[in-house]
């Protein structure tokens, strides 16, 4: 082979490789604009029973997961039972992450504007997250449009999460077997020992720990408004609002 011929050729591979380098680098920015969204689901539900007295999703119990997700570059959607405006309850604008959130935009137009659940496509995403609020004990555990949504996300693969009385949408969501999706795996929420340290155990419809106890829930605690997260095939659930940075970061743990 001539010297004109091997440099030919030499040329012709550097160029092969860089196309194919760029081609890997591509794909990888493909993939990484293809990664999937999380859903958020808020109650619509606004009073304590037949109090009068305010209720709503927690804000912390959003906020402190959003943080979270969305320093790791994920969007998130939200949705609630009615659609449209969700009611707030836990409005502390000292604490700096509800402050961060409650003043951005662009999630605050979300949160105003919930999704109703016919409108939620579920190949979006890869991830449910119940946030919790006493308001959720009314409105989430028979809606059966939410409990379908949440089974198609967990049997496509994806991850179903709750946290403090978010997990009362998981006390009647079966999946596909007839199984109860609770059943057999260790689970967390709101601990009876905490909804009656706060005199509330006779308003509320039902006690939460007790009722995914009956479920078949291997039922985890800690004590009164201690910090604790469980993590069972990809069913991910927090105790309380302490709970819930811990969720975020479980979250993010088993997507990566």
């Amino acid at each position: 082979m001539n010297a004109k011929r091997i440099i030919f050729y030499l040329l012709t591979l550097l160029a092969t490789g860089n196309i194919m380098a760029q081609g890997s680098n591509n794909n990888n920015l493909i993939n990484k604009n293809m990664q999937k969204k999380i859903l958020f689901v808020v109650t619509s539900h606004d009073k304590v029973g037949n109090t009068g007295n305010p209720t709503g999703y927690y804000l912390s119990e959003v906020s402190h997961p959003w943080k979270v997700l969305i320093d790791a570059g994920y969007e998130i959607d939200f949705v609630s039972p009615k659609g449209g405006k969700a009611p707030v309850d836990g409005f502390d604008l000292e604490d700096p992450v509800n402050k961060l959130f409650w003043e951005n935009k662009a999630y605050q137009e979300k949160v105003n504007n919930t999704m109703k659940p016919s409108q939620v496509n579920t190949n979006d995403y890869s991830v449910i997250y119940y946030a919790g609020g006493h308001g959720t004990m009314w409105d989430f555990p028979d809606n059966t449009e939410l409990m379908e949504i949440a089974r198609k996300i967990y049997e496509a693969g994806g991850i179903v999460s709750a946290v403090c009385h978010g997990p009362a949408g998981l006390v009647n969501l079966k999946l596909s077997n007839g199984k109860y999706l609770v059943d057999g795996k260790k689970i967390n929420s709101f601990t009876d020992e905490e909804e009656k340290s706060i005199n509330l155990e006779n308003l509320v419809p039902f006690l939460l720990e007790t009722k995914l106890i009956e479920r078949g829930a291997i039922f985890e605690k800690s004590d009164l408004w201690q910090p604790h997260v469980t993590i069972d095939q990809r069913v991910i659930t927090g105790q309380n609002p302490q709970s819930a940075e811990g969720i975020g970061k479980a979250i993010l743990q088993e997507l990566n």
